[in-house]
């Protein structure tokens, strides 16, 4: 047995991996492995980057671990295995943390701040973390190229990407609509299905019985009702109301009309005796069909526009396979562009198609009695966050719809990043025709060789038999734009690949000239520069420099000057902009175009 002062002298393991990193980084080991294969059989490994913006967690670990032997195990067999690392820099998480430092609420304040400006800090924060990756990776004995990382913000990057765009859009495989998806207000944007998922919370909300008049005067062929008779529907989402353009019942439900205090109600037979206690079956009138039926609008913000597209077909009632005599009432009240099933039947109808309610949450200026109320409002206060709710139905009860209401409790979508109650809205975005692709998709996940075998038929095959179309685009700022340009007059549409294929298309020449700022204090005294806070200005013989250069531009006809936000170059600008006849206003301050960072020896000699 071993004495415990023999234990202490025995290297721990911690000691050994840096004594094996040391090892394999001095006589580049990794490197030896590449060139030995270079030659030799390509295995392609993708590998999703991670964000640089938060330290490694136990996740990136065991991923890690199993991707870099994966790679180590195709080495070993003689393949040429290229693992080049990559950073993910786009997207919500980082501009999330930008709003947080700089202190924005929502989308509109990164409009006010600047985007550019914007973009710029976003790009700045990318690579926060990148030291403290690049100490771990390589201590968990992952061989992988961290020097030469990719960035899915470079140039380069987003080129790929058009050309990824433009090859499915040439095969028609792409296309711009309307899908009902979870959009975040606070956010503006839409949220992935596994996004949405994390965010549910059991929430109060109200549910309300509402009374449409049907019209006395009916087309031929279709029933006709007295006076005062109505249709009972049912929505947990009051809000959604001024956006009704229809009414949907069950195919197989019993539907009766009941008489009660001079007015007549319509409703399926299985859900009367809840809101009429004296509900009597014998009693009843059946109706055979309510299909094709008319109803007065509730709120005329859309329904007295006849321009509006498939006007003809609003405010009628249709058959839906998804209404049930389960809850409510039996009859569905229909706002299209606030959910999936509705948002099926008004294609399958060719019903209007009304979004009274913005991205950003709101009321739309046109719904004059509700205009700019936020529809689900993130607060800890109930009464606060049904407020446009709440306001809906004394609106109902002042017109005389109001028929019923009822506290729910329900599971509700909150935004997993800011905690702000989701929207099912109908967002326009552009998609990759996945089911189209779905058949030829089935049929080769049969071809791969899966571990273990059950995920092929089982998660991964489900998933691929459930595939819908891909929305791909987003809302935002932080990200690459995809390459399409629509003329304004006429609509045409058209995809570019490349930068190279963008320039074929520009019209025009620009001139570029390139100024330097005139002589500092500074370049006197012979002292490193670069923040722009440093106050060294021109001297009097940079003051003349400047003014000389910009009149020796004065007939290039030049119409913008960007500068660097140095204190020397701003001056310089000012100078030669009043020698060229332009505003100082107009100046365009470049925070990218600056001095070499010098570091701490900056105001150095």
């Amino acid at each position: 047995m071993e004495k415990a002062h023999d234990i202490e002298k025995t290297e721990s393991m911690a000691e050994r991996e840096v004594k094996v990193e040391k090892f394999w980084k001095e006589n580049q080991i990794f490197e030896k492995t590449l060139a030995q294969t270079e030659k030799n059989d390509p295995y392609v490994f993708y590998d999703g980057p991670p964000f640089a913006t938060g330290l490694l967690h136990h996740g990136h670990l065991l991923q890690g671990t199993i991707k870099d032997l994966v790679a180590r195990y195709q080495t070993m067999r003689g393949r040429y295995v290229r693992r080049q690392w990559g950073w993910d820099c786009h997207g919500l998480p980082i501009e999330n943390l930008i709003e947080k430092e700089l202190g924005l609420k929502v989308k509109q304040d990164i409009e006010a701040y600047g985007v550019e400006a914007f973009n710029q800090k976003a790009r700045d924060s990318v690579m926060t973390y990148d030291e403290e990756w690049k100490s771990v990776v390589p201590r968990m004995g992952r061989w992988v190229d961290m020097e030469h990382a990719y960035k899915t913000m470079d140039a380069t990057y987003t080129e790929s990407i058009w050309w990824a765009f433009k090859t499915l859009h040439d095969k028609k495989l792409i296309y711009e609509g309307y899908k009902s998806m979870h959009i975040c207000p606070r956010c503006e944007t839409t949220l992935a299905s596994s996004e949405v998922a994390q965010g549910y919370k059991d929430v109060k909300d109200i549910s309300v019985v509402v009374k449409f008049k049907v019209k006395t005067k009916q087309d031929k062929g279709i029933p006709s009702f007295s006076e005062n008779t109505y249709l009972l529907a049912w929505t947990t989402t009051p809000w959604t109301l001024p956006g009704n353009v229809a009414l949907a019942v069950g195919e197989d439900i019993t539907y009766i009309r009941w008489a009660h205090e001079g007015e007549y109600y319509i409703l399926a037979k299985d859900r009367a005796s809840k809101y009429f206690p004296d509900f009597d079956d014998s009693k009843a009138e059946s109706i055979s069909s309510l299909v094709g039926i008319e109803y007065e609008p509730i709120f005329d913000y859309y329904s007295k526009n006849e321009k509006l597209e498939n006007h003809k077909n609003g405010w009628k009632v249709y058959a839906a396979d998804f209404v049930t005599a389960d809850d409510g009432t039996g009859i569905a009240h229909e706002a299209p562009a606030f959910g999936e099933v509705d948002m099926e039947l008004a294609k399958k109808m060719k019903l209007p198609f009304i979004q009274h309610v913005g991205m950003n949450g709101k009321m739309k200026p046109e719904v004059k009695d509700f205009a700019g109320m936020y529809v689900k409002p993130k607060s800890d206060d109930d009464k606060e966050r049904l407020g446009t709710d709440i306001a809906v139905l004394k609106y109902l009860q002042e017109k005389g719809n109001f028929f019923a209401k009822e506290n729910i409790v329900h599971s509700y979508p909150h935004c997993w990043r800011c905690d702000w109650p989701l929207l099912n809205y109908a967002a326009s975005s552009w998609f990759v025709d996945v089911t189209r692709l779905k058949p030829r998709l089935i049929e080769e996940n049969k071809e791969i060789k899966w571990v273990p075998e059950n995920v092929r038929d089982g998660r991964f095959g489900k998933w691929l038999e459930g595939a819908r179309d891909w929305a791909i685009s987003r809302s935002r700022y932080w990200g690459a734009p995809l390459p399409v340009w629509k003329c304004n007059k006429c609509g045409k549409m058209e995809s570019v690949g490349s930068v190279d294929a963008l320039r074929e298309h520009t019209r025009g020449t620009n001139n570029y000239f390139v100024m330097r700022h005139g002589e500092a204090e500074s370049n006197v005294r012979g002292l490193v520069s670069y923040k722009p806070d440093d106050k060294f200005h021109l001297t009097e013989k940079g003051k003349t420099q400047s003014k000389a250069a910009g009149g020796a531009l004065v007939k290039d006809k030049i119409d913008t000057i960007i500068a660097s936000p140095l204190i020397r170059t701003k001056e310089t600008a000012e100078i030669a902009a009043d020698a060229l006849g332009i505003p100082k206003s107009d100046i365009i301050y470049y925070a990218r175009i600056g001095e070499v960072n010098t570091g701490d020896v900056n105001g150095c000699s």
